[in-house]
């Protein structure tokens, strides 16, 4: 059996990531779930090592990343995160590895699978670790790494579409841009998901299989009784963005930052 630790702020998230493990890898046994930099501090200081780790990123009362430059741990690390996942991709090997929320099963289970066979083999953890701790803390080194704009066919024409005038990507059988000013451009990608690797997380969210939003495009934020969001951008688009209830926290996190 498999011992690990959930360390995860938001109750509801926790409990379903709980859910989603036992679902797809019986042989985990969740042994405690971590709700704040304070209790983790508290926890490693009175217990041994687990055997693997599933920590959230941005906690409550910090980044979980604070644990690791304190305690010398040595099992798989999964990072489950919102946004942030720029600096965590460029780092996945064996030890190291992050799902983007809502997780996905497969995501979790492939994941699950390739840290059983760092334990089952004894390895440690990579020092790359202590390298990614270096570039969270300092975002500067990652100010390439960004698209700054797209090509796209207009007129018969390429034109240049600056990043920064984008308000949100939006996908219904192929894949468009939608400008502040409410212009509209076909663009030539084959998914979301390849377009949303090339975007800075801190102003482009995710919000669902369709969509990508600008943060500065919000012009409000509609809860709904049953937990979930619609999001309206800005005039001319004033487009309504559904938030499901599983990202809805997520979403919360990443807008009040």
């Amino acid at each position: 059996m498999i011992r690990a630790l959930i360390i995860e702020d938001e109750h509801l998230i926790a409990k379903e990531l709980q859910y989603k493990i036992s679902d797809v890898a019986q042989d985990i046994e969740i042994i405690h779930v971590l709700p704040s930099l304070k209790t983790a501090f508290k926890w490693f200081m009175e217990n041994a090592e687990p055997d693997l780790i599933f920590a959230d990123i941005q906690l409550s009362d910090g980044i979980s990343f604070e644990i690791f430059k304190r305690y010398e741990l040595k099992c798989p690390l999964i990072f489950t995160t919102a946004y942030d996942e720029y600096a965590i991709q460029a780092f996945k090997v064996n030890g190291i590895d992050y799902l983007l929320k809502p997780v996905d099963s497969e995501d979790l289970k492939r994941a699950i699978d390739k840290s059983r066979a760092i334990i089952e083999s004894k390895s440690e953890y990579p020092k790359d670790l202590q390298q990614l701790l270096s570039l969270i803390s300092n975002p500067e080194t990652l100010k390439n790494k960004f698209k700054e704009q797209f090509i796209v066919n207009h007129r018969k024409q390429w034109l240049p579409v600056s990043v920064k005038d984008i308000a949100c990507f939006y996908r219904d059988s192929i894949n468009f841009i939608y400008t502040f000013t409410g212009e509209k451009y076909m663009l030539e990608f084959a998914t979301l998901e390849e377009i949303e690797e090339l975007l800075d997380p801190n102003i482009f969210y995710r919000s669902n299989r369709q969509s990508i939003i600008n943060v500065r495009a919000i012009q409000s934020v509609k809860p709904h009784e049953n937990q979930k969001l619609t999001v309206t951008l800005l005039p001319p688009l004033k487009m309504e963005i559904d938030i499901s209830r599983e990202k809805a926290p997520s979403f919360k996190k990443w807008l009040d930052r």
